[in-house]
């Protein structure tokens, strides 16, 4: 009999010591997709679940470094090339029974944060920290890989018992919600009659389970260049243009965008790096920016006034200026039917103490995208929190999860998969 709990627990630990950033997860994936095939499901890889022209936030260089470093450890060669140097993967599995196709999502990307060296850290007292200095499983996703592949391998041992079909979205680069869009507009859940995802902790502990957060915000994420003239400071300064005045000016402009009446708003920018030395005209600046919003249109509204910003600080201090966007998510509410789902199951599942209706999520997170893409086509979608202690805050060097909670988490998953797909 297989010791699924056993799995979670050791598949979260190796999954743990080789973090991987979004869009390098090379070792990652093929971990996943050797799981997914020895279970008997058809995976897909590449741009089958990866649509390039909606890739945000990638680059190439660290691609490359991720591909090295995945063969290095081991990574089947074949494998990887058939990613074509897109990572993240789509498993199918189907019972051979007509029944609704069903859809998961589970994130795979880490953090950019170095483990902490305490030697009271659970992964540094046990052995399974991260051997990948300045990355970090700090948000969880490593227990939401294998919650994945654990409920994998349920249902493809129970698949006698379910009907219809599953796919399993193993999705890169959530960490700035930079992979949702690339594979959404894929089509891979075009044909989802379901959708479930969620997050482990974040706003719950242990034995808590939250049906139907609220208050995903959309978010457009953006790097902007700004290139000037460069000249003397001294002897002729009126030669120049100067881009680090130009992006300082485009910050304080920025922060007093007026706030929409109409809810909530946020701006931040991250970064400001300019210049190339003491005495020279700055003739290039580089920014790091991010706008949220309550719902679409005050998203948009937030971004158009970004881009009027940068329009006239262009032309006033006589420079160039480049947009990227590197992300984005979109605003998302639960099918009310999938949300009474969940806590219906939460009912029944082991491990679960407390139902909390709903809550405020109160940050973005882009399966927000995949789940409106399965609403626009017809299927219901929902997203939900798993409950666990943890030793610190998200993205903080000293975070940790209760692993307890991932035998609740994939329980849920379970229960959620019998009450769609049963027979």
């Amino acid at each position: 009999m297989t010791d699924y709990n056993t799995q979670l627990i050791e598949q979260r630990r190796e999954l743990h010591q080789w973090p991987e950033e979004g869009w390098t997860e090379f070792w990652t994936t093929s971990y996943i997709v050797k799981k997914l095939q020895a279970y008997g499901y058809e995976v897909l890889v590449g741009t089958k679940v990866i649509n390039p022209e909606q890739v945000f936030g990638r680059n190439q260089k660290l691609v490359d470094l991720g591909i090295k470093n995945a063969l290095e450890r081991g990574a089947d060669p074949k494998l990887i090339e058939e990613m074509g140097g897109y990572t993240g993967c789509v498993g199918v599995l189907d019972t051979g029974r007509e029944g609704p196709t069903t859809a998961f999502r589970f994130d795979i990307d880490c953090v950019c944060v170095r483990e902490t060296d305490d030697p009271a850290h659970k992964p540094n007292k046990e052995g399974f920290r991260s051997q990948h200095d300045g990355y970090m499983h700090a948000c969880g996703h490593d227990t939401h890989a294998s919650i994945g592949l654990t409920l994998a391998h349920w249902i493809a041992d129970h698949k006698d018992q379910l009907k219809g079909k599953f796919k399993f979205v193993f999705q890169p680069a959530e960490e700035g919600v930079r992979g949702a869009s690339a594979v959404a507009a894929s089509g891979i859940v075009d044909d989802a009659d379901f959708f479930f995802g969620s997050h482990i902790s974040f706003m719950a502990d242990s034995g808590e389970i939250v049906a139907a957060p609220y208050g995903l915000l959309c978010t457009s994420k953006y790097d902007v260049t700004f290139k000037g003239q460069p000249a003397h400071a001294g002897k002729e300064p009126n030669a120049g243009h100067n881009a680090l005045a130009a992006a300082c000016n485009a910050v304080v402009q920025m922060l007093g965008i007026p706030r929409h009446g109409g809810g909530m708003t946020r701006i931040n920018i991250g970064t400001l790096r300019a210049g190339e030395g003491r005495n020279v005209i700055p003739s290039s600046a580089h920014m790091a920016l991010e706008v949220r919003g309550e719902t679409s249109s005050i998203n948009d509204y937030m971004s158009e006034q970004v881009m009027n910003i940068l329009e006239g600080i262009s032309k006033g201090f006589g420079v160039s200026y480049e947009v990227s966007q590197m992300g984005a998510a979109v605003d998302f509410t639960n099918d009310p039917e999938l949300s009474e789902l969940i806590a219906e199951v939460a009912k029944e599942t082991e491990g679960v103490e407390k139902i909390i209706p709903d809550g405020n999520f109160g940050g973005s997170e882009d399966i927000s995208i995949l789940g409106r893409r399965v609403q626009q086509h017809g299927g219901k979608a929902a997203f939900f929190i798993c409950g666990a202690d943890r030793a610190a805050g998200h993205h903080q060097s000293t975070f940790n999860i209760d692993e307890n909670a991932l035998k609740t988490a994939l329980g849920m998953y379970v229960g959620i998969a019998k009450k769609v797909n049963g027979i």
